[in-house]
């Protein structure tokens, strides 16, 4: 990946971007987006929007969700302590001892999710799975008036960890579900641009994917797209114990190329497009089927208004929603390069009818 695209996705990955919250992160987006397109906006939702060739047909949605997994206060008790619950999907079990970023009016505070230490722990409760309410945040407050100082009720938060470059193209951070996704969707645009499309091209970095594709809703409704691509990660299945889940999930692999899903929620003739035009350029893909609507932006985009040919792609990922999730970058490359390709021949005369 070009050191420029690279440091771009650095700083990107670094914004706090909780789902309800993504204001940061969309002005880091449409920042970068004003290099190359027509014209950059947001929507009230919080959407944030590229558009390339506007004037152009058909419209083309690029759906990636910026929004991540995080935190929100809830309480803080006289000792200073906050209570919190999560914003989307938490595997609480990886919460106890994090260190915290909480967003307040005035900038970053840190803490650290504390819970009573093993040593003091009976033998019945160190069985039990811990429970949210269980948990808390130690800001380091004197008290609830120390506390309340620098913490408002509904303050967002996320857990404190950047990039990190590990061995063989593979990076972790937190929050590539899915702004990396949104990333991708942006380079394809930028890709896109220089093939001089015949179509308009709309890439969109979604908001509140995490609570129920909310942002991919609004935003489809907006555009009208004819098609839509959707880009999200994956699960790869290459590490220990998911010899079950290769039933499932397929033999997916880091570095082995995006996911390409087929199934209800794709339309046929998009994915054989995608298909074909992988293998005409050498792109290699991993086949996913899902048997209904999957949980991503591309159920949104695809039962919109009269209905939109939509497709989903997705780079691999290890450790979902956890604290450092694992991409190949070669996967990332490779996905933007597959939907650029794959959107540059389309025109008013392309057919996404089935059957």
């Amino acid at each position: 990946m070009q050191k420029s695209r690279l440091d771009f996705l650095k700083r990107y990955m670094q914004t706090i971007c909780p789902t309800g919250f993504e204001e940061e992160a969309s002005r880091v987006w449409r920042e970068e987006a004003d290099a190359f397109a027509e014209r950059t906006w947001v929507d009230q939702h919080g959407n944030s929007f590229a558009v390339v060739n506007e004037k152009g047909a058909p419209r083309i949605m690029l759906a990636g969700h910026a929004d991540e997994i995080g935190l929100m206060v809830t309480h803080i008790d006289k000792e200073g302590y906050l209570s919190f619950i999560g914003l989307g999907g938490w595997d609480v079990q990886v919460l106890p001892g994090q260190r915290v970023r909480i967003r307040t009016k005035d900038g970053i505070v840190l803490g650290v999710i504390g819970r009573k230490p093993i040593h003091l722990l009976d033998a019945d409760d160190r069985k039990k799975v811990v429970k949210m309410e269980e948990l808390w945040i130690d800001i380091g407050a004197n008290d609830r008036d120390d506390a309340a100082s620098l913490i408002s009720i509904g303050d967002p938060g996320v857990l404190d960890y950047d990039v990190a470059k590990l061995r063989n193209g593979l990076f972790a951070a937190r929050g590539f579900d899915d702004r990396i996704g949104a990333f991708v969707v942006l380079e394809a645009a930028r890709l896109a641009a220089e093939m001089s499309p015949n179509a308009a091209i709309y890439a969109v970095a979604t908001v509140q994917e995490e609570i129920g594709v909310r942002g991919a809703t609004t935003s489809a409704f907006g555009i009208d797209p004819q098609v839509g691509i959707a880009v999200d990660v994956g699960h790869a299945t290459d590490m220990p114990g998911m010899s079950k889940e290769k039933k499932i999930a397929g033999d997916i692999k880091m570095g082995a190329g995006p996911i390409v899903t087929r199934g209800p929620n794709v339309n046929t003739p998009l994915f054989e497009r995608i298909v074909e035009t992988a293998k005409s350029k050498s792109i290699p893909i991993q086949l996913h089927a899902w048997p209904r609507p999957t949980g991503t932006d591309a159920r949104a985009m695809q039962v919109t208004r009269g209905g939109v040919a939509t497709g989903l792609i997705s780079v691999p990922n290890r450790y979902m929603h956890s604290p450092s999730e694992v991409v190949h970058l070669d996967d990332v490359e490779n996905c933007a390069k597959l939907i650029a390709e794959t959107i540059a021949g389309i025109d008013e005369t392309t057919s996404f009818l089935p059957g």
